[in-house]
């Protein structure tokens, strides 16, 4: 079954290749996630500088002894892309748990628009950020989407812990963190995106525009242009909630995805997030224009916003990645734990067990979501020639075993914390769930400091009746 089959690949097999391996992943259950989905037992991943080199059955593996001086032992194990989290606001893990359990116009307005005034600055979003990577690494997220303010913080957290992340930056149309004059932000946004653009391998800038309801018809359109000039992604919120809908739809005559056609934004460079409040015309109009979608159901469910109609979506021809949004609304960054939350509340919302498979799930987070953000071509799949993100699931503990379907048991069985190892661009951050070049501890000590203070401001606040 699988990969062998391929004869581009298993040029790839044979035993006189030139050179050595950097890094050999030997043993465990490979899944592959490429085409219809092949899983090896018993493989070998060899990896050469940044890429993926050749991949071995266990008889090709036993037939072609390797000389590596690096090598990870993954007997027990599964071997499968790096997750890919498809939206996040990392710099919101300095609010995580400050604002639970309100709907979101009164958490937005209310809660946490005044904590990104008052509490928000490059440095604490720096902090925030650097928590938000070591949570998503360790738990095997290799590349994710970021949409906030102060982006410029958050990429150089990113190049600090070396995950792979595309950076959108944030524009809305009132007063922002390191934005007090509205007039600026795509200004603002488009000076982020030349710095960063091509300043690194694993960082790529965008724009984030908040929604049709917070960024004016002007605003979008030249954010549109703009993104479209400088040849990056533009992401924003559409249909979270059917107040936005009706607020679209009174101040245009249109719901929000034809609104935004009207605009002429719609295509393959867009990337919509939620989408929970799409009728059958905008999911057609979506499909036909090409536009990338995320769907995010544990926010979506914490501030009741509603589910998407994910296996509408599907069955029309969008290929949807999965994002968590940011700790504020969720309150974790586990892309395991969202899987299993997709699936169960897509059956519930269909009346039907057999939408939403653990394949189709298992793809939205490794090759639909490197589709998303355009890397497609570099990441997503365990396959020779694509960069080497790659993690190792250990399926030893109880919870894992017995294994009869891999695929089945990464969705429904594992979280972020079976996570062993994690290697980006064919670089290994974490080992035996060590990190390698970063010391968690001293981030996570200046985040109990940053809350500490966050902490008595709110409280002083509460006492003054603020």
């Amino acid at each position: 079954m699988g990969i062998t089959s391929d004869r581009a690949i298993e040029r790839h097999y044979k035993c006189d290749r030139n050179g050595k391996p950097d890094l050999v992943i030997e043993g465990g259950t490979i899944v592959t996630v490429k085409d219809d989905m092949p899983v090896i037992k018993n493989g070998r991943v060899e990896i050469s500088g940044r890429s993926i080199s050749r991949i071995l059955s266990h008889e090709e593996r036993m037939a072609c002894p390797t000389d590596c001086s690096d090598v990870i032992v993954a007997d027990g194990t599964i071997v499968m892309p790096g997750l890919v989290n498809c939206h996040t606001h990392s710099a919101m893990t300095l609010f995580r748990g400050m604002a639970d359990d309100l709907p979101l116009k009164k958490w937005l307005f209310e809660k946490i628009f005044p904590a990104e005034a008052t509490f928000l600055s490059p440095e604490t979003a720096y902090l925030g950020s650097l928590l938000a990577c070591i949570e998503m690494l360790a738990s095997g997220t290799t590349c994710f989407m970021d949409g906030y303010f102060f982006e410029d913080s958050l990429a150089h957290a990113a190049l600090e812990t070396g995950i792979r992340v595309i950076a959108g930056q944030g524009v809305i149309d009132f007063p922002a963190p390191g934005i007090p004059d509205p007039s600026a932000n795509i200004l603002v946004a488009r000076e982020f995106a030349e710095k960063w653009s091509g300043f690194s391998d694993l960082i790529k800038p965008a724009i984030f525009c908040h929604s049709p309801v917070t960024c004016s018809g002007k605003t979008l359109s030249y954010a549109c242009e703009t993104c479209r000039v400088l040849g990056i992604p533009l992401f924003i919120h559409l249909s979270e909630t059917r107040l936005e809908v009706e607020e679209v739809i009174r101040k245009s005559g249109k719901r929000p995805a034809h609104y935004l056609d009207s605009l002429g934004i719609l295509d393959e460079n867009l990337v919509a997030v939620h989408n929970v409040y799409l009728d059958e015309s905008e999911i057609d109009l979506l499909a036909s224009k090409g536009v990338r979608t995320v769907h995010a159901p544990e926010s979506n469910m914490k501030l009741a916003s509603g589910m998407a109609p994910i296996s509408k979506m599907i069955s029309r021809g969008l290929r949807p990645g999965l994002g968590t949004d940011g700790c504020a609304s969720n309150n974790n960054l586990d892309m395991f734990g969202e899987m299993d939350t997709a699936a169960k509340a897509a059956k519930i919302q269909a009346g039907d067990p057999t939408v939403m498979s653990s394949k189709t799930l298992l793809k939205m987070v490794t090759s639909w979501g490197s589709a998303v953000g355009g890397l497609n071509g570099q990441i997503g799949t365990i396959e020779v020639g694509k960069e080497a993100d790659v993690i190792i699931v250990d399926a030893k503990r109880p919870h894992m075993r017995p294994l009869y379907d891999p695929i089945s048991s990464l969705v429904y069985c594992a979280g972020g914390s079976d996570v062993r190892d994690v290697i980006v661009a064919g670089k290994i951050l974490m080992k035996d769930r060590k990190f390698l070049a970063i010391e968690p501890s001293d981030i996570i000590k200046e985040i109990k400091r940053l809350g500490g203070l966050i902490e008595k401001s709110l409280l002083q606040a509460q006492v003054a009746g603020i």
